[in-house]
């Protein structure tokens, strides 16, 4: 082999290795992400359990709830209905034959099962550059963001969490034109977000004064328990 061939096929050779190892590294801090990812709560059948395991989700919610409007029982009751507080869940992946792996239902992806073209609309109109569908900071704020477009759009009060989630599940598009009538599955999930945010809201109105003022920072009169 000559001198030339030799040095390009090195050279080659010495490419594919660091493509590898950045695979290898790219690998690692996705598992560690996952890793480092909270844990589902416990008992979330209880607000105050779950706030208790994770107090800055109550922080993340409240801020929501400021921002955009929507309460916090609502948003929780949203994220138990559509993830159960798991941080990297997907839909699971069709089966073809029976056997093999084919390709997911939809894009959905973390907390709020935010699918990638409503979420690259969240980031442009009001997430941050760096917002992960798998922190709660961010998958509170989505859900407050995008009732509040349903409050906009399809005219629905943000204390009303059962068509919140019909317009959360169908689009407000659908939702207008009443897409989710045909479907009781929707129907049913919808009612239940409706049930968990209520026992949600009477919970919460017990234990938040725990919440609220937990920090050394927070103080009266810029914090009232």
């Amino acid at each position: 082999m000559s001198r030339g061939r030799r040095h390009m096929s090195e050279r080659w050779s010495g490419l594919r290795r660091v493509r590898w190892l950045l695979i290898a590294l790219l690998g690692l801090m996705s598992t560690g992400c996952a890793m480092l990812a909270p844990s589902p709560p416990q008992n979330q059948s209880n607000i105050c359990e779950i706030f208790r395991e994770q107090p800055s989700w109550y922080d993340y919610a409240r801020e929501s709830e400021e921002k955009w409007g929507t309460p916090i029982a609502t948003q929780m009751a949203f994220i138990e209905r559509e993830s159960s507080f798991r941080s990297h869940v997907r839909p699971p992946r069709k089966r073809i034959l029976w056997i093999f792996p084919g390709p997911r239902p939809s894009s959905a992806h973390g907390y709020a099962q935010a699918q990638d073209p409503v979420w690259g609309e969240y980031k442009a109109d009001a997430g941050s550059l760096f917002a992960r569908r798998t922190h709660m900071k961010y998958a509170t704020d989505f859900i407050g963001w995008y009732n509040a477009r349903s409050h906009r759009q399809a005219g629905i009060s943000l204390n009303n969490p059962e068509h919140l989630y019909l317009a959360y599940h169908e689009g407000q598009g659908g939702y207008r034109r009443g897409s989710y009538q045909s479907k009781p599955r929707v129907l049913r999930a919808a009612r239940e977000v409706r049930n968990q945010a209520s026992r949600y809201r009477s919970q919460l109105a017990s234990c938040e004064a725990e919440f609220r003022c937990r920090h050394f920072y927070q103080f009266w009169p810029f914090c009232r328990a």
